[in-house]
């Protein structure tokens, strides 16, 4: 049978919101859990009448995810992966992504970061305290250790979600968290293989902030965007260049930063909607419209992220050999243009 990466899994999914307390650090922490859930649940985690729903921001309009809100467990021992949310972002900003991971078979566990979510950086605005300086040097420090302690509460185990064998990680993040994990392998040897979307890093202090000395070969695969506003495509190859191999990036053409996204559509149009004051750093933002479809993107972060974890955490040739292959070639039979970096 060929591999295919795209599919969804065998597996309903269930999921469960967790509050963690770090009190090493003094940090609480909220994740979401993600799990293979009971084949009773079949086809209720993409009906939507049975699919979860819930709450970003009071006022707003209820978001949903393809997962049934406290499923029975899956029975079994599955492996784990972990997902870092972006700058300003939030542990369920890509549910497309974690819902297809544990559709597959993994336990699935993303971290609100705490001092640096959307919520977070909100208050701060509302209060005329920085958004960045001091508090972004610190969520720096917070990031990794978060990424650590939220495998740590996964393998000690969760009531209500699947077990989760935690001996090998697959770890993946978008922009900001995509720098969270590139940071993350030195310190935590369970990482199997990172999945970096968008990631930060073109600029020289956050590549000094991460410790390339992994000591053990960790395959790393980058999934850039051509048109990225926000962390320009120059800056991400240049973070590739200094990458240790084995690794590879891959260019999704016509898309800007906010395509490995939940809702791309809207989460770009309020980008580049917000006040000068939030952007001025930034390239002129493109109307989504012009771009391709939210679908390209979702699709390119599924393929890599699920054949990445499947080749190095499950050691399955087929994902292995997909990889290899010619994945150009593989994204142009669904329509989507990407190119080798």
């Amino acid at each position: 049978m060929s591999y295919d990466p795209f599919q969804r899994g065998q597996f309903p999914v269930g999921a469960r919101t967790v509050t963690l307390h770090d009190r090493a650090r003094g940090r609480r922490l909220t994740a979401e859990l993600w799990y293979p859930a009971g084949a009773a649940h079949a086809g209720q985690d993409r009906d939507p009448r049975t699919r979860d729903t819930y709450v970003l921001v009071p006022g707003l309009a209820p978001a949903w995810q393809e997962a049934v809100r406290g499923a029975t467990p899956a029975a079994g021992r599955f492996p784990l992966a972990v997902f870092s949310h972006g700058f300003g972002g939030h542990r369920r900003q890509s549910t497309f992504l974690a819902t297809h991971l544990a559709s597959h078979g993994y336990v699935v566990a993303s971290v609100d970061h705490a001092g640096n979510t959307a919520l977070d950086l909100l208050q701060r605005s509302m209060l005329g305290l920085p958004v960045l300086g001091d508090p972004f040097s610190q969520t720096m420090a917070d990031r990794p250790a978060d990424v650590r302690f939220v495998i740590d509460a996964v393998a000690a185990g969760v009531p209500g979600v699947a077990r989760a064998d935690v001996s090998r990680v697959a770890m993946s993040g978008h922009s900001f968290g995509g720098w969270t994990s590139l940071a993350t392998v030195a310190r935590e040897p369970r990482i199997a293989c990172v999945t970096a979307l968008a990631p930060a890093g073109g600029h020289p202090q956050f590549r000094r902030a991460i410790d390339l000395d992994f000591r053990r070969e960790v395959p790393i695969a980058i999934a850039a965007c051509e048109l990225d506003s926000i962390l320009p495509l120059a800056g991400i190859r240049q973070l590739h260049a200094h990458l240790p191999r084995p690794s590879a990036m891959l260019v999704l053409e016509n898309a800007d930063h906010m395509h490995f996204c939940d809702d791309a559509f809207r989460v770009h149009e309020l980008f580049r909607a917000m006040p000068v004051r939030f952007v001025d750093a930034l390239a002129e933002i493109p109307p989504f419209e012009s771009l391709v479809p939210e679908d390209h993107g979702h699709d390119v972060a599924r393929g890599i992220a699920l054949a990445q974890a499947d080749a190095y955490v499950r050691d399955d040739a087929r994902a292995r050999a997909w990889l290899d292959a010619d994945l150009p070639c593989a994204f142009r039979q669904r329509g989507i243009r990407i190119r080798a970096a």
